[in-house]
């Protein structure tokens, strides 16, 4: 189990911004039947653990400082997820996470990333495009059942008619998937088609700047003002 550290936070407010200078991230834990509160991180910290963990694996979270349970120890463990991060948008920075506490007696729906392995031997050879239809699945599962990632492989992409689609997907036990078996996750394009495609796209965008200049012409026509008679 990936493990992580926190800290109860009791800085609110304008001082919030003291916590980020010091390199720590706030947060907030919540879940079914938890009463919601307040955390800080250290940022180096977080960012090794949700490379390895992601939103889709359960972290432990050991929470230092008074815990709300006096019966228990200094230090409680609860089992999270990452539920969302805010970052800020000019310096890309993540400024606040929140950590859904996971009940490991009930399913919870998480998007599950594809990791595409191997090389196709239509885009290799045929000159083709590798095209995915899909690049995550929505998965339900016990958080403790919840895979990391699925890995999909393309080895057998041998033309432009193979696609691999849902059922062939090599799923751990014990979860499951709400798509439809016959959907295509990845399939390779051919070199024909990508440049029909981008003909397409090209002539709807020339008649698009066409149209538009005809709009501004018949604007300016309407707008011109009219001589006064003498």
């Amino acid at each position: 189990m990936i493990s992580l550290s926190a800290k109860i936070r009791k800085d609110f407010g304008k001082k919030t911004k003291l916590i980020k200078n010091l390199g720590m991230i706030p947060g907030v834990v919540y879940g079914p039947g938890v009463s919601n509160f307040s955390i800080q991180v250290d940022e180096k910290e977080f960012k090794k653990v949700f490379s390895a963990a992601g939103e889709s694996s359960l972290i432990d979270l050991f929470i230092e400082g008074e815990p709300f349970d006096k019966t228990q120890s200094k230090q409680e463990k609860k089992p999270v997820l990452v539920h969302q991060i805010q970052k800020d948008p000019i310096s890309g920075k993540v400024i606040h996470i929140d950590f859904f506490q996971a009940s490991l007696k009930e399913e919870v729906e998480v998007a599950i990333p594809f990791v595409f392995e191997g090389t196709a031997p239509a885009e290799k050879d045929l000159g083709g495009t590798l095209n995915k239809n899909m690049l995550e699945i929505e998965v339900k599962a016990l958080p403790q059942n919840l895979p990391h990632e699925i890995i999909v492989n393309i080895d057998n992409l041998k033309t432009f008619e193979d696609h691999i689609t849902v059922k062939d997907l090599v799923l751990p036990a014990n979860i499951t998937i709400s798509k439809k078996p016959e959907e295509i996750v990845v399939s390779v394009l051919p070199p024909q088609k990508i440049e029909e495609e981008l003909a397409t796209e090209i002539t709807e965008n020339v008649e698009d700047v066409e149209k538009i200049e005809k709009e501004k012409k018949e604007e300016v026509i309407i707008d011109e003002p009219k001589e006064e008679k003498k």
